[in-house]
């Protein structure tokens, strides 16, 4: 039987429904197997280095075991924490060796959202792919400058190490765990039985882009407000370098330190937010949105734009658009 751990790291920033859910839905799985005739896969046990952890403003509390009396995991579950991620890291260094060493010892661990910097902190993650919430990109950037992050996937696998993107995405997660233990008919019923998608693979259209400006850097700051206030003007950057009075080839670098994205991609990014705020809002046709941001050539608009979403432009009103759906989504 598989030994597996959903850890209770300390602090008040642990989410209570992944650890819950993950709960949940694997409990859901295992008694299912057992219903079909089969043995139990899993004992699925909550541990951590506290006796109580009260969470969501002492509404909630969990009793995890003492994670001192696990010798072995099979599997290591860190739910999604949030907010402050750098305190919730260095408050759990105890929770982060224990992560490392089980993992040496042949444990499979996976991250859900936030959790990915409790398992980033373990090194186990340097030179490898991950995911995590697309608002905590900047953050997990600036922590973890070696791991290759991607926060256009939903779920990325690697060397037994499993990571998500944010919120409840975490449900995709654990189906995927469901049929990685169990089998296909198994994550079909989790799947109608807890009503999740399994069809979702990315959370890019779910990303907002944010054009973080606390870098430092007052030049990329000017050369920011430029492009967001100028987003139907034709930008030059070899123009803008001068303008700013440095070499496009500075330019480019010291852009890409403090965003993260080229000059080039920057200005696609905002320019598609932009369009994304629109189809959500009205009735525009794509092409009024297209040129309302910039764009004269079709199909260059909707090619940048579902590179970015994953969406066409249309598909992307029909889904989000207040107007077509109904408020909240009902007609």
């Amino acid at each position: 039987m598989k030994q597996v751990i959903i850890v209770v790291p300390e602090g008040n920033a642990t989410n209570l429904s992944s650890i819950t859910g993950s709960f949940e839905i694997l409990n859901g799985a295992n008694e299912y197997w057992k219903m079909m005739g089969h043995a139990s896969v899993m004992d699925i046990r909550l541990a951590g280095f506290v006796p109580e952890l009260k969470m969501d403003v002492g509404f909630f509390s969990v009793f995890p075991v003492n994670i001192g009396d696990v010798k072995k995991a099979d599997l290591v579950i860190i739910p999604s924490v949030s907010s402050d991620f750098e305190n919730v890291v260095n408050s759990n260094g105890n929770l982060v060796d224990w992560i490392r060493e089980q993992y040496k010892g042949g444990a499979e661990i996976a991250s859900m959202c936030g959790g990915a910097f409790l398992l980033a902190a373990t090194g186990l993650l340097d030179g490898k792919s991950c995911s995590t919430h697309w608002n905590a990109a900047a953050d997990f950037r600036r922590l973890f400058p070696n791991v290759d992050l991607h926060i256009d996937k939903l779920i990325t696998v690697q060397h037994g190490i499993y990571t998500n993107g944010g919120a409840f995405s975490f449900l995709n997660l654990i189906l995927f765990l469901v049929e990685r233990y169990f089998d296909k008919e198994t994550a079909v019923f989790c799947s109608k039985m807890f009503q999740i998608d399994m069809e979702r693979a990315s959370q890019s259209p779910f990303e907002i882009f944010q054009t973080q400006k606390n870098h430092g850097d007052e030049m990329i700051c000017k050369a920011q407000t430029y492009i967001e206030e100028n987003l139907k003007e034709k930008i030059s950057f070899e123009a803008l370098a001068s303008m700013l009075a440095t070499s496009r080839r500075n330019f480019d670098r010291r852009f890409i330190k403090a965003t993260g994205n080229t000059p080039v991609e920057y200005l696609q990014r905002v320019k598609v937010e932009a369009a994304k705020r629109t189809l959500e809002k009205g009735r525009k046709t794509i092409f009024e949105v297209m040129t309302e941001v910039g764009y004269s050539d079709d199909k260059a608009f909707r090619e940048v734009f579902k590179k970015i979403t994953s969406l066409s432009p249309l598909d992307y009103r029909a889904k989000y658009n207040r107007v077509g759906a109904g408020v909240g989504g009902y007609v």
